[in-house]
């Protein structure tokens, strides 16, 4: 056998299969991992509180604030509550999303308006939106105005600046390519910005969902007969535990059901980047 022949057999047997790598970090759905988390939790809180391991004056079991729940739902004050809550947070977000996504476009497209109104987002965006609900309530009333007000600047200054540093993020090369290409301002803002910026507006939408629901219950504690905020500050103010463990996982499925919405928009508007 040459030398030749001996490093070719050298060469076959040293060889090994390669892995593939070229998924680029994209996530695998587990459909059932969350759920089998939330069951393991929710029963060893059952297991707790049924053998005393858990004080039920503390903490009560699951079971019994699915049964303060199945109260307020037989009352026909589940409705009454969820309707009021719902329709506050569709209206507060609704508009605040809309309105934010209109100013942060405009401060990221257009230079005058960056340099006047970037400013002014920057120092009011750390206050405590929730320390403004007494200036809202002498401004527009105990009602729903100031309640909806909370929320509408609460979920404005995310979506604004979230919008606008993704128009920042947008790759340049491409916005050139577009313009060597001849296409119009309004083309390349809506073929190339506004699709590359989309991931980072959704991002801020979850942030400013999550603020809104937080403002929600904040604004219906003060003032108002109806609403999940109003339902868990009286469960609260009696020491009824299991009515407020209703009430925070009425706003967990709340939030649960926010995050799916935007999670199903963010799979069908960005589809692209599988």
């Amino acid at each position: 056998m040459s030398v030749t022949d001996i490093d070719s057999a050298s060469t076959d047997s040293d060889v090994r299969p390669v892995p593939f790598r070229g998924g680029g970090f994209k996530t695998i759905d587990r459909k059932f991992v969350g759920l089998g988390v939330f069951i393991v939790l929710f029963a060893f809180w059952e297991w707790g509180s049924r053998s005393g391991f858990i004080s039920s004056l503390v903490l009560p079991a699951p079971s019994e604030a699915l049964e303060a729940f199945m109260d307020l739902a037989r009352s026909g004050d589940l409705q009454l509550h969820l309707a009021a809550s719902l329709q506050r947070l569709v209206l507060g977000f609704t508009c605040g999303t809309l309105l934010g996504l209109t100013v942060g476009t405009l401060i990221g497209l257009n230079s005058l308006a960056r340099a006047g109104i970037s400013p002014l987002v920057s120092a009011i965006f750390p206050i405590p939106k929730i320390a403004l609900l007494p200036l809202f309530i002498i401004w527009f009333g105990i009602g729903e105005g100031s309640k909806v007000a909370t929320i509408l600047f609460g979920s404005f200054f995310p979506t604004v600046i979230a919008t606008y540093s993704g128009i920042d993020g947008v790759d340049r090369t491409l916005i050139r390519m577009g313009q060597s290409f001849g296409l119009s301002r309004w083309h390349i803002i809506r073929k190339i910005v506004l699709p590359a910026t989309l991931p980072s507006i959704l991002s801020g939408m979850r942030i400013s969902a999550s603020i809104s629901i937080i403002l929600l219950v904040a604004a219906e504690m003060i003032g108002a007969e109806y609403g999940i905020g109003a339902y868990v500050l009286l469960a609260g103010n009696l020491m009824a535990t299991d009515q407020l463990i209703a009430g925070v996982v009425m706003l967990s499925i709340l939030g649960l059901i926010v995050n799916f919405l935007i999670s199903r928009a963010e799979k069908y508007l960005l589809s692209w980047r599988s």
